[in-house]
Parts: structure tokens; C-alpha cells; sequence
């Protein structure tokens, strides 16, 4: 069993801020495939489906983007989902706009989101999809990451949600190392 995971700010007033990327990688993906997300638990709505004839959970923590880890720690108790199974989709300010990396056991970067679930999970080792969202020196970082975007970065991060999707396609077929060859 796998879960997916993507980060965001629960709440219309964050709908399509640059903190909310996660969210809306899973949105266009779970639409994609006709799946809705129709289950709530443990403070998050999910969707339950077989991809690849494997279950797979896709999760949005519906606590703040700060507190993702207290939702995403109670479904992998639960499910009893191995670490190795999971993947976390997150922007990321060090990145330029749209650039998409995955990786695996590496530090937060300063994303409180990812720090919380290092926190609740006890470990770092787990794969994650990041987004760049890039970042604006001149603003307050809480103020970057929850404004909108642009028309211009907007068509940039439509372009990335469509490769997302097409990492995540792949993230079923594909073991991880093969995964990041193809795509970082």
C-alpha cells in the first residue's frame, strides 16, 4: 500500500496560494482519475484506490500546512503503510518556479510542513516531490508563500502540476532511484 500525500492550507481563503502546490498536485491528479476525495479521518480527507493493482491512499492533511505530521503519523499507524511507501508533495522556496525535484532522506529546508512530519514520524527518510515556488526577498516569507501567484508563474506551475502528475503516474510503475534518474 502506498500514500500519497500532498501539503496545503485547509480553507478557501489559501485556494491556489503558493503553500497550497501540494494540494493542488493530488486535486488535478484525483481528478484525472475520476476519484474524489470522499473519506474523512484523523483530521485529513482522503481517497482510497488500486493503481497498478496496488491500494493506494492519497491524503490532504486538513490541519494548518504546520501541523501536516499529526495527520500523516496516525494514517501510516493505522494502515500500517511502511515509510518506504510514502510520498510527500510540497513547494519549495529554494527552488526556482515550476522546477520539480524528488528526493529522499534529506532535511526540510526550512519547510514547516516537512519538519512536522519529521517530527511525528522520528525519522527524515522518506520520498518527497517537491515544486518550486521560488521566493521574493523583498516579502515577508509567511506573506511569499501565501499569495497567489501571477499570471506568469501561474502558467509555470500548471506546467509543473502536469509533470507532477506524470512523476506520479510513473512513482506506480517505477522504483524510486529509476523515478528520479528519469525526472531530476
Amino acid at each position: 500500500m502506498k500514500l500519497i500525500v500532498g501539503l496545503g492550507n485547509p480553507g478557501k481563503e489559501y485556494q491556489d496560494t503558493r503553500h497550497n502546490i501540494g494540494f493542488m498536485v493530488v486535486d488535478k491528479y484525483a481528478n484525472e482519475k475520476n476519484i474524489t476525495f470522499s473519506k474523512e479521518k484523523f483530521g485529513g480527507v482522503y481517497t482510497e484506490c488500486i493503481i497498478n493493482n496496488e491500494k493506494v491512499i492519497i491524503l490532504k492533511p486538513m490541519k494548518y500546512i504546520n501541523l501536516s505530521g499529526e495527520v500523516v503519523a496516525p494514517f501510516i499507524s493505522y494502515f500500517k503503510i511502511s515509510i518506504d511507501d510514502i510520498l510527500i508533495i510540497s513547494d519549495d522556496l529554494d527552488m526556482p518556479i515550476g522546477k520539480t525535484k524528488l528526493k529522499t532522506n534529506s532535511s526540510s529546508g526550512g519547510h514547516n510542513g516537512l519538519k512536522n512530519i519529521e517530527q511525528c514520524l522520528g525519522t527524515k527518510n522518506y520520498k518527497r516531490l517537491k515544486i518550486g515556488i521560488s521566493n521574493n526577498k523583498n516579502l515577508d516569507t509567511k506573506d511569499y508563500v501565501l499569495g497567489k501567484f501571477n499570471k506568469d508563474d501561474k502558467n509555470l506551475i500548471d506546467s509543473s502540476i502536469k509533470k507532477a502528475n506524470d512523476i506520479l503516474d510513473d512513482y506506480f510503475k517505477l522504483d524510486f532511484n529509476s523515478l528520479m534518474n528519469k525526472y531530476n
